[in-house]
């Protein structure tokens, strides 16, 4: 019986899989040698609209407890990020598989947002010069007209609070702040609250329970402001390069471009992106396992 047309597309992607896989083992064993811990890969694409989510959580386990992890781990992250509990979720994972109970964080290119709090649960991140994080802050998508926009959560509660205190203070008139004020449902401004309380949450508890063991969760606020508002960057898409990140006291391990270390780690980084943008949506995987979510057309 002859192959419907799905299965041979399906076949052909598994085979492209396999051969790109090979590909990149050599590098995954050229970078473990140099770091001498095991290397694991956390990419989602920039093309697909994908997102870090809890079932990324689970493909990340399955590759890890294949692993001999005695040594620690290395995770190359690139992604535009995702849920901040999913992040939560795969710091978790990743201390508990290691058995040193700690991860490095290698970011080649952009880990943004939830895969920036995955960064901050390492105990280093090691950055090129070009390599970027990201603000953490929590975004929403709400309908404008006839299309969706994304807006920061932190400045639609710093809106709603501003017209709420002109309100309160203005003497005659009130008839031009509560008609702005009725655009806003206090309900869903305590879910933007909670939503970005979260978000800080889980960035100092990372921190705390990792490189910034010793300050005090405040300290530790103090020090990642830059992240965790869009007052310092303005937008949540702005790059933080690895100078900043030093600056909120970050552990960052720089990288030099003529570096053996980032050679390897840079056209592994092209190899997998690529791979993310062209053939799946999302990939994880070591030299020896791949697991990854297929692009939707």
């Amino acid at each position: 019986m002859p192959k419907r047309k799905d299965e041979l597309a399906i076949a052909q992607v598994m085979s492209e899989r396999s051969q790109s896989h090979d590909t990149r083992k050599k590098l995954f064993l050229d970078i473990e040698r140099k770091l001498d811990r095991p290397v694991v890969t956390l990419f989602t694409s920039f093309r697909y609209p994908v997102m870090l989510e809890d079932t990324d959580v689970d493909m990340l386990a399955g590759v890890l407890q294949a692993m001999d992890l005695s040594k620690g781990m290395a995770l190359i992250v690139n992604s535009p990020g995702g849920d901040g509990l999913a992040a939560e979720r795969m710091i978790s994972v990743c201390r508990t598989y290691s058995r040193t109970g700690e991860y490095w964080a290698i970011v080649p290119g952009k880990a943004k947002s939830a895969a920036t709090m995955v960064c901050f649960g390492s105990s280093k991140i090691f950055m090129g010069p070009s390599s970027e994080l990201g603000p953490v802050d929590p975004q929403v998508s709400l309908p404008k007209g006839n299309t969706v926009e994304i807006f920061s959560v932190f400045n639609i509660i710093e809106s709603y609070n501003d017209l709420f205190q002109k309100a309160v203070k203005a003497q005659g008139n009130l008839e031009p702040y509560l008609q702005q004020l009725a655009n806003y449902d206090a309900r869903e401004i305590k879910e933007f609250e909670s939503a970005l309380e979260l978000s800080k949450d889980i960035s100092i508890r990372a921190l705390k329970t990792g490189m910034m063991g010793r300050l005090s969760n405040k300290v530790i606020e103090n020090k990642i402001k830059m992240f965790l508002t869009p007052k310092s960057t303005k937008t949540h898409g702005r790059p933080i390069y690895r100078d900043e990140a030093l600056d909120c006291s970050l552990n960052i391990e720089k990288i030099g471009v003529q570096d053996d270390l980032w050679r390897l780690v840079y056209e592994l980084y092209i190899r997998t992106n690529e791979f993310v943008s062209t053939q799946v949506s999302k990939c994880i995987e070591s030299k020896d396992n791949s697991f990854v979510v297929p692009a939707e057309a």
